[in-house]
C-alpha cells in the first residue's frame, strides 16, 4: 500500500456552516482549524491545501469559560516606541467586530506561513446570522452535538 499525496487540482472543497451561539471559543477555534487544514479526510496532505469553506454565523454569542471574560487579554503593538495595547475580551465582544475573538483564536491555530494564509482565508465569520453563501449552500455542522463539552449556557 502506498501513501497518497494529492495535488491541488484533485482537492474538492465542501461548504461547512457552523452556529457559535453557546460554544466555547477554544472548542470550536480547535475544531474549525481542523476543517480548514483538511486534517478530517483521508487524504490529508501537509503542503496542500486540502481543507473546507467554513462559514461561522453568531460569532457574537461564543462563551469564554472561567474567567477569560474578564482577565483574558489581547495585545498589539502600533510600531511606535512605547505603543503597545491592550483590551479584554470582554470588551472586543461587546464592542464593534466581536467576531475577531474566534478569527484570532483560529488563525493562531493554523500554519504561520503563507499555506496558513491561504487556509485562513477559507474562513468567513459573521457576528450576526445573516451571511452571503447561500448560494454555496452550505451543510450544517452541529458542533455542540459531538461533545458534551462544546457547549455552554452563557
Amino acid at each position: 500500500m502506498s501513501t497518497i499525496s494529492i495535488k491541488p487540482a484533485d482537492v474538492h472543497k465542501k461548504w461547512v456552516l457552523v452556529d457559535a451561539t453557546g460554544l466555547v471559543v477554544g472548542r470550536l477555534a480547535s475544531l474549525i482549524a481542523l476543517r480548514l487544514r483538511g486534517k478530517h479526510l483521508p487524504i490529508f496532505t501537509p503542503h496542500v491545501d486540502c481543507g473546507d469553506n467554513v462559514i461561522v454565523i453568531n460569532a457574537a454569542k461564543v462563551v469564554l469559560t472561567g474567567r477569560k471574560r474578564e482577565d483574558k487579554i489581547y495585545r498589539h503593538h502600533t510600531g511606535h516606541i512605547g505603543g503597545i495595547k491592550e483590551r479584554t475580551a470582554r470588551s472586543i465582544l461587546e464592542g464593534k467586530f466581536p467576531e475577531r475573538i474566534l478569527e484570532k483564536a483560529v488563525q493562531r491555530m493554523l500554519p504561520h506561513g503563507p499555506l496558513g494564509r491561504r487556509q485562513l482565508g477559507n474562513l468567513r465569520v459573521y457576528p450576526g446570522t445573516q451571511h452571503p453563501h447561500e448560494a454555496q449552500k452550505p451543510e450544517a455542522l452541529d458542533v455542540g452535538a459531538m461533545n458534551r463539552k462544546n457547549k455552554r449556557s452563557a
